[in-house]
């Protein structure tokens, strides 16, 4: 069956009830099972706001109101989040308001790194298709652990549409990096490609279904997924397809599709469809002929992308790599943290400022002001988006604080000091 592909243009007004029709027209309610577990994979990839970087409300509240109006109950709904050294989910959830639409409807929320929720090795829930893995069986000789909840449970994507420095862009398959891997996942940087691969062949494997909604009311050119230079584009998509998903923003964004790693190997396995000329598209026609003529991630790089190219696949990978797979790992935690989130993005408020001006920029300011009733299920969207922000000025004590307070978490929580304390503890 050809790969189909929805997108449509939105706008505050009408993003509820042109969720509700994009999720249909791609299809979504043939591929998530009504009486099985359905995980909403929340993407943030910045604990702050940065627009096009992280889950929009807006994109959360459509797909639960979307699954509502449709039948699925909301006690097999649920918020599903995961954990990096550098990035705060749980911060990240309250300063891009995800947690505000949980919250308002009843649903659980779960961070996959948190006690409670189990973990099982690979060999396990998937059995032989280890033997198929192009990547993970070289980067985890002994293997690794997946969540146990995923098995069996449906799973929609929530990606948002921007470019990526390790992987030109971001997406779908991106997704479920975070959820399906350990904290020990940059371990696989320098063959994230492939990775990405593998990951797609453990989804299909383990979910009930698998469906991804991505939101590109602003998306994110330049050294994503964090230091972008987003645009405001009124366009979202879904589809079944993860491949056929990611290969239909690239093209949005101005590259070639197959040109891209992930969608190439992905394609050629027959994992979905890379090429743009053999998926079906359906909803706005015109949108999908869009060129947005990104430059992309690399033209304009930090100094913090360009060190990490060249620790992953430049000259100082002999040298440095290594010491990221050791308790000396932490200096990159550190050093991510202390340029990302206690310089750049202080520095660099004007970009979040100019944005909160935008429509969808009114909307997320004045957030907990225009809160709609959850039980509402017929709205169209947000008629009035709110007052205009005026001029905010940037708290940058309030942000340095917060850094500080990630930075101390990330060395709290480095996954080689905590690998040491377990050890330690069952000695004892």
């Amino acid at each position: 069956m050809k790969s189909k592909v929805a997108i449509l243009k939105t706008s505050p007004a009408t993003v509820l009830r042109d969720y509700h029709r994009l999720m249909n027209l791609a299809g979504y309610q043939d591929v998530l099972p009504k009486d099985r577990e359905t995980a909403l994979k929340i993407n943030i990839s910045w604990h702050f706001f940065m627009p096009a970087a992280s889950t929009t409300p807006w994109q959360l509240e459509g797909v639960i109101r979307a699954m509502r109006r449709d039948g699925y109950d909301p006690k097999r709904i649920h918020g599903c989040h995961n954990r990096t050294v550098v990035i705060d989910a749980r911060l990240g959830e309250r300063e891009n308001k995800q947690i505000n639409v949980i919250r308002a409807h009843g649903l659980r929320n779960v961070h996959l790194y948190e006690e409670g929720v189990e973990w099982i090795k690979i060999g396990d829930a998937v059995g032989d298709l280890t033997r198929k893995f192009i990547a993970l069986n070289r980067v985890y000789p002994r293997g690794f652990m997946i969540p146990k909840e995923f098995i069996g449970s449906g799973i929609v994507h929530l990606p948002t549409i921007k470019t990526h420095i390790f992987t030109t862009t971001t997406g779908a398959m991106k997704n479920a990096f975070g959820g399906l891997l350990n904290e020990k996942r940059h371990w696989t940087h320098p063959v994230i490609h492939e990775t990405l691969v593998d990951l797609l062949m453990i989804q299909k494997k383990i979910h009930a279904g698998v469906f991804a909604v991505m939101d590109g009311a602003f998306a994110g050119d330049g050294p994503g997924p964090r230091c972008m230079l987003p645009h405001v584009k009124n366009v979202i998509l879904a589809s079944a397809d993860q491949v056929a998903i990611d290969a239909v923003a690239a093209k949005l964004m101005g590259m070639e599709p197959l040109s891209i790693k992930y969608i190439r190997l992905a394609h050629d396995l027959g994992l979905g469809c890379g090429d743009p000329r053999e998926i079906e598209i359906v909803g706005d026609l015109e949108a999908a002929k869009e060129n947005w003529s990104f430059v992309g991630p690399f033209k304009k790089m930090t100094f913090a992308g360009r060190m990490q190219r060249l620790i992953y696949w430049g000259p100082l990978k002999k040298p440095v790599e290594w010491s990221l797979k050791t308790v000396l790992a932490p200096w990159s935690y550190i050093a991510s943290v202390l340029y990302h989130d206690s310089y750049w993005y202080p520095a660099h408020q004007p970009i979040v400022q100019r944005l909160l001006h935008s429509e969808w920029g009114r909307l997320f300011h004045n957030w907990e002001k225009v809160v709609l009733p959850p039980n509402d299920l017929a709205l169209d969207g947000w008629k009035d988006a709110g007052a205009d922000p005026a001029e905010l000025k940037p708290d940058t004590i309030k942000l340095f604080r917060e850094s500080m307070k990630v930075l101390g978490a990330c060395i709290k929580e480095a996954p080689e000091f905590d690998a040491k304390r377990r050890h330690k503890a069952a000695r004892q």
